[in-house]
């Protein structure tokens, strides 16, 4: 049967939209994506929409480069990449301002970035040199920076979460209106401290947002097999704490979330549990083989679920960037996460004085 002209011009238009999608593919990796664009048209702006993209991108492209460097041995000791839960953080970070502190685990490049920090800086401080944000001696688990009110980088599971207890207290107590956004992982989420932090925080009213990145494992066990309920966000009920369950593969729900909470948080009601449901596509760390999930599993998130592919998808079908703008973002930030790779390589090691130095405060 010949197609009607209806048909046929929605045909044109769906090939019109797969030819930018292939287009893209080779700078945004939009050629396969399966994941279904929002019906409604977003309530951000374009820029607002392409700086979300380009955060994205940028984590994605640097976490790429530390890899490729801790292959040749540029980055030593244990590095945990970030790919795949980049819509977290981007969407979260565009809620808060600059008096707002931030706190996170281990798997921390991501978070450092999207505070604003210059990726010579983190880059550097991965391989130990001293351009890195702490002069090279704290290194990948231990990202640090008191001008972007970013207070780590933990290396202990559950260990920053107190911290970022005590500093939603340092908001309340200067009157400042701060907010924490203390993150932590599935596998952190059953650790008594946190409890502990619930219970202080419900008690004071601390402005404090803990976020939960479940990314599905902890280190090589699922959360099936390490928590009787994995309805984390519902761990503050008992103290009277408000949660909510955010799909952390969509950068404008958590966005849209984050504006919620902090909000909340800014009026004086007390702390939030956002859990996001996330994923992440490497191991644990760069030296986890990640034997405990299939291949299939990976790929199938891939491409049905990615945060940036979403994006680009919603950007084509609501006709607010084109194939090239997208490379054109994905040129840029290509360029500037190999300035960083050059820069952090190139960079003359700490002087062996530092060893003496940051032990003790100064009065």
């Amino acid at each position: 049967m010949a197609r009607t002209t209806t048909q046929t011009r929605k045909a044109r238009s769906t090939g019109k939209r797969s030819g930018q999608a292939k287009g893209a593919a080779n700078s945004a990796r939009t050629a396969k994506v399966k994941t279904k664009a929002r019906i409604e048209k977003p309530k951000e702006s374009r820029e607002q929409l392409l700086g979300f993209y380009e955060s994205m991108l940028l984590i994605r492209r640097f976490e790429e480069k530390a890899g490729q460097l801790y292959g040749q041995g540029e980055i030593a000791g244990f590095c945990h990449l970030y790919i795949g839960q980049e819509a977290v953080v981007v969407g979260m970070q565009a809620n808060i301002e600059a008096r707002d502190s931030v706190l996170t685990s281990y798997r921390d490049h991501g978070h450092m970035l999207s505070c604003g920090t210059d990726p010579k800086g983190v880059m550097a401080e991965l391989t130990g040199r001293r351009g890195g944000t702490s002069r090279g001696k704290g290194g990948s688990m231990h990202l640090f920076s008191k001008e972007k009110n970013f207070y780590g980088g933990h290396g202990i599971v559950a260990a920053g979460v107190p911290i970022g207890n005590g500093l939603g207290f340092a908001h309340r107590y200067r009157g400042d209106g701060g907010v924490s956004l203390t993150y932590y992982g599935d596998g952190a989420a059953n650790q008594g401290q946190v409890f502990e932090s619930f219970n202080m925080a419900a008690l004071w009213k601390l402005p404090v947002i803990f976020i939960i990145e479940n990314n599905q494992y902890g280190m090589g066990t699922s959360v099936s097999r390490a928590s009787a309920s994995p309805d984390f966000f519902r761990r503050g009920e008992p103290f009277g704490i408000p949660g909510h369950k955010v799909d952390g593969m969509d950068v404008l729900a958590v966005r849209e979330a984050g504006a919620a909470a902090v909000a909340y948080c800014r009026a004086g009601k007390g702390p939030q549990i956002l859990q996001m449901e996330t994923y992440r596509y490497r191991g644990h760390s760069m030296s986890d083989p990640a034997r405990y999930r299939t291949r299939d599993e990976v790929q199938k998130v891939r491409e049905e679920r990615d945060p940036i592919d979403h994006l680009s998808n919603l950007l084509f079908e609501h006709d607010l960037a084109s194939a090239g703008d997208l490379k054109k973002i994905d040129d840029g930030v290509k360029k500037r996460v190999t300035e960083a790779a050059e820069f952090a390589v190139a960079d003359a090691e700490p002087d062996p004085s530092e060893l003496y130095t940051d032990v003790l405060a100064e009065a």
